[in-house]
Order: C-alpha cells, then sequence, then structure tokens
C-alpha cells in the first residue's frame, strides 16, 4: 500500500478569477491554503481535472508542460499567469502502468500542456512551482462508476510523498452563480451540498453504501440542477475510488456565492 499519501477533492473556482483577486473566491484561496498545512510539501502531484476529457485515461507524460489558457473573455493577465513546474515522465509512466495492471486502457500524451483546473489551485497551493506534475484525464463517457473504479485501480499505486488532487467544483451550473442571494436556486444548492457532506464523510455509511449513492448521484436532491453535466463532480468519484473510505476532513466553502465543498483523504 502506498504511504504517506493524501487525496484532495478541490472546487477550483470560475476560470482564473481567484488568481485574479476576486472578493468571491477569498474564503476558497484561504481553504486551499488551510489544507496545504495540513498535507504538506508533496514529492509529486497527481491531478484530475474537470477541464480534461479522453475515450480512455489519458496522463500527460511532457517533461516541461505548457499552461493552456482554456477560457475567454477576462482581462489580458489571465493570459500572461505562469506555472513553470516540471512534469514528471516516470510519474506518468507508473500511472499508467497502474491502470494496465488493474485491466484499464490507459494512454500518454507528451504534448498536452496542463489546464486551469491544474494551474490555477496549484499556483495557490505551491507558489513556487517547485514539485513536479502530472494530469490524468477524466474518461468522455462521465460514467460514475468507471470513475470510481479509475480510483481504485490507483488504490495501490506507491510513489513515495504523493498528493493526489481532483480538481472540479461540488457546485457547477454556470446560468445559477449570479442570481440573488434569496433565490430558490440557492436552496437546491445547499440540499445537495449536504448530500454531498453526508455521503463523503459520515462514517456510519458503510463503504458498499457510500460507494452507491455515488454511484447514483443523479438521485440526490436536486443533483442535476448543480451539475446539469457531471465533468466537475467526477473527479470527486476518483478521489473517493483511491481512498476507499470516508474523507478525513471537510471543508465547507463559499465560492461565487455558492455553497460548495473540499474533502481530504489521508492515506
Amino acid at each position: 500500500m502506498a504511504h504517506n499519501r493524501h487525496i484532495i477533492y478541490i472546487s477550483h473556482g470560475g476560470g482564473p478569477m481567484p488568481l485574479l483577486g476576486d472578493p468571491d473566491h477569498q474564503d476558497m484561496v484561504a481553504t486551499l491554503h488551510r489544507i496545504t498545512q495540513q498535507v504538506g510539501k508533496p514529492s509529486a502531484i497527481v491531478v484530475m481535472s474537470a477541464h480534461w476529457e479522453c475515450p480512455r485515461p489519458t496522463i500527460t507524460a511532457a517533461s516541461a508542460p505548457q499552461l493552456i489558457y482554456d477560457y475567454s473573455g477576462f482581462p489580458p493577465m489571465a493570459y500572461d499567469i505562469a506555472y513553470p513546474c516540471s512534469g514528471n515522465p516516470a510519474l506518468a509512466h507508473s500511472v499508467q502502468q497502474a491502470l494496465i495492471n488493474a485491466g484499464i486502457d490507459a494512454e500518454l500524451d507528451a504534448a498536452r500542456g496542463f489546464d486551469h483546473g491544474v494551474f490555477v489551485p496549484l499556483k495557490i497551493m505551491y507558489p513556487e512551482a517547485d514539485i513536479p506534475c502530472v494530469q490524468v484525464s477524466l474518461l468522455h463517457s462521465l460514467d460514475a462508476k468507471a470513475h470510481i473504479a479509475l480510483g481504485q485501480a490507483l488504490q495501490n499505486f506507491s510513489w513515495d510523498n504523493l498528493l493526489v488532487i481532483g480538481s472540479g467544483f461540488s457546485f457547477h451550473n454556470m446560468r445559477a452563480f449570479f442570481v440573488p442571494e434569496a433565490d430558490p436556486d440557492n436552496v437546491k444548492n445547499r440540499a445537495f451540498d449536504q448530500w454531498l457532506q453526508t455521503t463523503v464523510t459520515d462514517t456510519v455509511l458503510s463503504e458498499t453504501e457510500r460507494a452507491a449513492r455515488l454511484a447514483h448521484w443523479e438521485q440526490a436532491p436536486h443533483a442535476r440542477f448543480c451539475h446539469p453535466r457531471a465533468e466537475h463532480l467526477l473527479p470527486l468519484h476518483v478521489c473517493y475510488g483511491m481512498a476507499g473510505k470516508a474523507a478525513d476532513a471537510a471543508f465547507s466553502v463559499t465560492i461565487l456565492r455558492k455553497q460548495s465543498s473540499m474533502f481530504l483523504w489521508h492515506c
């Protein structure tokens, strides 16, 4: 079993806004700093971001990945953000081999850089950019069980002092972010977030029950309102599959005036 490993699911906010001083991301930035203090400095980082989907799991294998500014309509400074961390081809190959050993076909991509689901939170958490990082894609299918299985395939993956980050957003209805505080949409947001907190943290649930709730997340209160598409939730499923237990810590965060969650596992 891997030793000294931390797994976190984070809500990464809106595009580059957390790096541009946006007041609606202050709580998020502060929470990421708190989490960083808890997990310390890893030797390497693996990130599953909501912003990369492939037919099969794909892992970045570049030694010096570029940044992908996969957002639009922001001021020029948003396209000058730098995060010159190195890649880690050996780590990428090891992740690929672990997936293949579990019967999951996986590919390396030596050309792709890091999207904002990677470099925005990492620039907040580890601004020195001195920790090598690889990114793993989600699956085009957006199938919840397949993403839990993806995490389970990495349960016994061993890399000393590894940090695994599932970078998504526990609420991701773009149209609902800017409604007034008293809007009924916010009641739906809070109901889903409470379901999520219970599902991920309640130790009364068996792991069979927890996995079933996550696999059938669409049955949660207002699930499809909060996630019209699943891609910002599914990094959580990979994290849970890898941890195989209730989260050790949960963080309730207000981002863009919506209640959001982050979860931490020590493995």
